[in-house]
């Protein structure tokens, strides 16, 4: 009966080590996965598409028409910068964003300018001037703001005027505007708008 008892304290000493060790593992394992977890970025990453809203649309059955574009782009903040002719240079290519590049995607066959543009993914960047900015449309994606553009790769280059606007966007943000040839990428960032025409 002795041996019985003292079997007994001694499994119920083992289950309290058990316990403890596996208690002691779970949070030094949510310590180290916090620890590693990446920091959040202090421009973040956003989508816009065209149809504006495709997704929420889709699961809605609402879709007007089939999705054209998208864009997915980092959205800087101003926070008192001069931001053109600043932190934009003036004359410098600029990933049109921050973080890694602007990245396009065309669901269907498109013209830019008078370059048809097959569908798929590419990388965009801009020139920005004071009048003017340049887009570029590169075919090299999933690349780190614009320190490795290859100018070889690019596959077309537009120039469009800017627009003054009467408030300013503290956050650089993209969306698409319906057009009577398929939709304008519009961008606005400080109290700058320009406009992209992409036909369809």
């Amino acid at each position: 009966m002795k041996s019985m008892v003292l079997t007994i304290r001694q499994l119920s000493s083992m289950k309290n080590i058990v316990a403890s060790l596996s208690f002691l593992l779970f949070f030094s394992t949510m310590a180290f996965s916090q620890a590693s977890l990446p920091p959040l970025a202090k421009s973040p990453m956003d989508m816009s598409y065209y149809p504006a809203n495709y997704p929420v649309l889709k699961i809605q059955d609402k879709i007007p028409e089939p999705v054209a574009v998208r864009v997915i782009y980092s959205r800087p903040k101003k926070e008192g910068r001069p931001i053109f002719g600043g932190l934009v240079e003036y004359g410098k290519l600029w990933r049109l964003g921050a973080n890694e590049a602007t990245e396009i995607e065309f669901y269907k066959n498109v013209s830019i300018g008078d370059k048809k543009i097959s569908k798929g993914r590419y990388t965009l960047y801009a020139i920005v001037n004071e009048k003017t900015w340049t887009f570029i449309l590169n075919r090299d994606t999933d690349t780190w703001g614009s320190f490795k553009y290859d100018s070889t790769k690019d596959i077309v280059r537009v120039e469009v005027p800017i627009q003054q606007q009467p408030t300013s966007a503290e956050s650089l943000t993209m969306s698409f505007e319906k057009s009577a040839t398929g939709c304008n990428l519009a961008i606005f960032w400080e109290t700058i708008k320009v406009a992209l025409p992409i036909i369809f």
